[in-house]
């Protein structure tokens, strides 16, 4: 009987080579269909492994014997018939009319997402621009999602990605939204006057990380206080880090300051007799 499994790799020859480990066989013994090719991604954002289904021959199950199971079985006891018991009359059952069935209600389509203060773009304008790199960006990265660019002040724009399974845009830590912003501010002031800003956000991925952040700060602000010493905090980028100090700028005897080098850089926070 053929049986079939399916095992991803780096290569195409390490995921046959990991089917061939699980079912303890050799590269004869089985077949192999390539699903997909191992793709590296766009600036390594994206990446796919190569996946492989690899087709082998299992042993038949053994049938159970008829005579061995009857032979074990035992007799069934004869029952002696019963008197007739007398049966009461049964009362009359009226025939209730099916309830008549309600019709499906109409599902409302859903409506997309749309970003705050957004309005479509203007042909040549630095929101168009901003919009055009993304989504050019997005569609290396084998996104659907749709870039939604809006002014907040003179030089400062924000991009709101809209659409589904936003989750490996935003990335651990918001590492990727992180590379999405960091190439998308490189791009598009190559191509304009002066200079702006530009954040990139999905999820209120921001908003809720800046919140999460200043908990922890103050967190960590209250241990030491308590221990009357210094702690130093996880590796953070340079946004992140200036959120620990605005949480913590007007806290009675703390001090806060950054060491070490990128991507390692990090936050102490420190007691201050």
């Amino acid at each position: 009987m053929e049986k079939t499994i399916i095992t991803t790799g780096k290569t195409i020859d390490l995921a046959i080579e990991a089917a061939l480990t699980q079912l303890g066989l050799d590269r004869d013994s089985v077949s192999v269909q390539v699903i997909n090719q191992a793709k590296s991604g766009f600036l390594g954002i994206g990446a796919q492994p190569a996946k492989v289904e690899v087709t082998y021959e299992a042993p038949d199950p053994k049938p159970k014997s008829a005579l061995g199971s009857a032979s074990r079985s035992k007799p069934k006891a004869v029952k002696k018939p019963e008197a007739p018991k007398a049966e009461a009359p049964k009362a009359e059952v009226k025939a209730e009319k099916p309830a008549p069935k309600k019709a499906p209600k109409a599902e409302k389509p859903a409506m997309p997402k749309v970003a705050r203060n957004y309005v479509p773009a203007a042909p040549g304008s630095v929101e168009e621009k901003i919009e055009t790199f993304i989504k050019g960006l997005l569609e290396h990265m084998g996104s659907q999602a749709v870039p939604q660019a809006y002014k907040e002040d003179d030089n400062t724009y924000c991009v709101e990605l809209v659409g589904e399974n936003l989750g490996y845009l935003i990335g651990r830590r918001g590492d990727t939204l992180d590379a999405i912003q960091h190439l998308a501010n490189y791009s598009v002031n190559r191509g304009i006057e002066g200079h702006v800003r530009i954040n990139v956000d999905a999820e209120a991925y921001r908003c809720k990380r800046e919140d999460s952040l200043r908990r922890y700060a103050q967190k960590k602000a209250q241990q030491v206080l308590k221990a009357h010493r210094r702690t130093t905090l996880e590796p953070m980028n340079a946004y992140e880090r200036h959120v620990i100090h605005s949480a913590l700028q007007d806290t009675d005897r703390i001090t806060t300051y950054s060491v070490g080098t990128e991507p390692n850089r990090r936050v102490v926070i420190e007691y201050v007799r």
